[in-house]
């Protein structure tokens, strides 16, 4: 269904900025939750069969990075080009559910072709079609807004500055994961990527409403400071044995301020439209 929200609110006349950045604003969130469930299904690595967390956490960065560079492309040129792989992506993952369903899990502990196992292949894809379709073609699209002269943002600072929290969001979470004195990655790995996505979906949402009201978007994020306190007091030592015990407030509190922030911006497109969200009628004018 998620090709068909956009086209029934244009049927109804009721697509509005609202309804786009919640469409969008679950997406962002929605993605790293399909990369879990994908993960689940494959198994973790044992040492024969199955995929390392280090793998589930570049793969699940890479998605992330795709989704971002479409929103920070219309964020430039006001247009939201989404190439065929994301929908190549959602056929992919229901054809895994499928296959697991039908055959066992045990098809994805037998190696498919050269001692290669599927998930292998579909790594090299991901990684493959990202590098060298995706990203390419945003920063095409882009360009051909610069020479046709439609840039929303004439400057360079104005045009990249959407990406500055996500590479520092980015950068401090691989810190975390590389320099872990307890291996936080490898012993709370479900934990540790459900914060990595939750994380990067509310710097995206940020961004979608920045290109949605033409505002320029902030250029630290708040969640990278208390982040940053999390990061060197990990990595330093100073929480000991308490990592684990810490990732798991810090996570709690970061889906709660998530959750807030996307109830309280709701509710706010919602009186300033005059619209219900979960109804085509017309909010009582007080």
């Amino acid at each position: 269904l998620d090709s068909i929200d956009g086209k029934h609110a244009r049927r109804t006349q009721s697509s509005t900025p609202l309804g786009e950045l919640f469409d969008h604003g679950l997406d962002s969130w929605a993605t790293s939750i399909f990369v879990l469930s994908f993960f689940s299904v494959c198994s973790r690595d044992n040492g024969k069969t199955g995929v390392s967390v280090y793998t589930m956490y570049i793969y699940l960065s890479i998605v992330l990075f795709n989704f971002m560079c479409s929103h920070w492309e219309k964020y430039n040129t006001g247009v939201l080009f989404l190439p065929w792989g994301y929908d190549i992506s959602q056929v992919v993952l229901i054809a895994a559910y499928l296959l697991t369903g039908t055959v066992g899990v045990e098809v994805w502990q037998k190696p498919l072709l050269f001692g290669y196992y599927i998930t292998d292949v579909l790594v090299i894809l991901l990684i493959g079609f990202s590098l060298f379709l995706s990203f390419p073609q945003t920063l095409y699209n882009i360009h051909r807004a610069y020479l046709k002269k439609t840039l929303k943002n004439d400057s360079l600072y104005e045009g990249l500055l959407p990406l500055v929290s996500p590479l520092l969001l980015f950068i401090l979470l691989t810190v975390w994961v590389v320099l872990s004195p307890s291996n936080i990655l490898a012993k709370q790995p479900r934990l540790f990527l459900w914060m990595v996505g939750v994380a990067f979906s509310n710097v995206i949402c940020k961004v979608i409403i920045c290109q949605m009201s033409s505002t320029r978007p902030e250029l630290f994020h708040w969640f990278l400071f208390p982040l940053a306190l999390v990061v060197y007091a990990a990595i330093s030592g100073l929480l000991g044995r308490t990592e684990e015990a810490v990732l798991g407030a810090f996570t709690a509190l970061l889906t709660a301020a998530h959750v807030h922030y996307g109830i309280c911006v709701g509710r706010q497109l919602s009186e300033h439209l005059n619209i219900y969200i979960f109804s085509l009628k017309k909010r009582v004018q007080e």
